[in-house]
């Protein structure tokens, strides 16, 4: 079950940055995380200033 990041995002970018396999990128209308590649470590969700980053479903 993969991180997601809610609508609360305001694209700065921290959690792209943080991220060990590089699986966050700009989405439409803000950072969106590759479920296939994210491997559930949380760095993104720690260093989300927004608290955007939860565990999905």
């Amino acid at each position: 079950m993969a991180y997601t990041i809610s609508s609360d995002c305001i694209s700065c970018g921290a959690c792209a940055d943080s991220c060990p396999v590089a699986c966050i990128d700009m989405g439409d209308e803000h950072y969106v995380i590759d479920a296939e590649q994210c491997i559930e470590c949380g760095t993104c969700a720690e260093n989300c200033p927004m608290d955007a980053i939860s565990l999905g479903e």
